[in-house]
């Protein structure tokens, strides 16, 4: 079964949460409205921050903010902060362990088509979709007024 780790399903909610309200964000803050808690917030932070996802504001009014849209933050990138490239297997392409049958595998590089394929959805998808997938239908709030209302005076 191929799964993602909890840590990286709590970077999308950290990175979703820091885009929707302006300004800098602390990790207790963070923890306090996204329910996960303040050490695990302030470890995907310090994650997110040494990929770039993420900058950190030091002092007194410190914190984390998003330097990105939704929109330009593709699922991949958080995969990668977060866990490292994606690999499906030990032999492909841009994996961080090795093969122990490496040499003798029938099946080595068989596996990159693969990976690439999830690699590239994943590149497709961004955090802005995944918001919108969250939102119900009848929550969300049109770009613009229905051509059978009439308009707002």
């Amino acid at each position: 079964m191929l799964r993602l780790s909890k840590l990286t399903d709590y970077a999308v909610v950290v990175l979703v949460r820091l885009a929707s309200v302006p300004g800098v964000q602390t990790s207790p803050g963070i923890a306090a409205t996204t329910g996960i808690p303040e050490p695990t917030v302030a470890k995907v932070l310090k994650a997110l921050a040494i990929s770039g996802l993420v900058t950190s504001q030091r002092g007194a009014r410190g914190g984390y903010r998003s330097e990105r849209r939704l929109a330009d933050i593709p699922v991949a990138d958080v995969i990668a902060a977060i866990d490292g490239p994606i690999a499906l297997t030990a032999c492909v392409e841009g994996s961080v362990t090795e093969c122990e049958s490496q040499a003798l595998c029938p099946m080595r590089g068989r596996w990159d088509p693969v990976n690439d394929a999830i690699q590239q959805a994943l590149t497709n998808i961004t955090l802005a979709d995944m918001r919108e997938a969250a939102i119900p239908a009848m929550f969300r709030v049109p770009d613009r007024e229905p051509a059978h209302l009439p308009a707002a005076e």
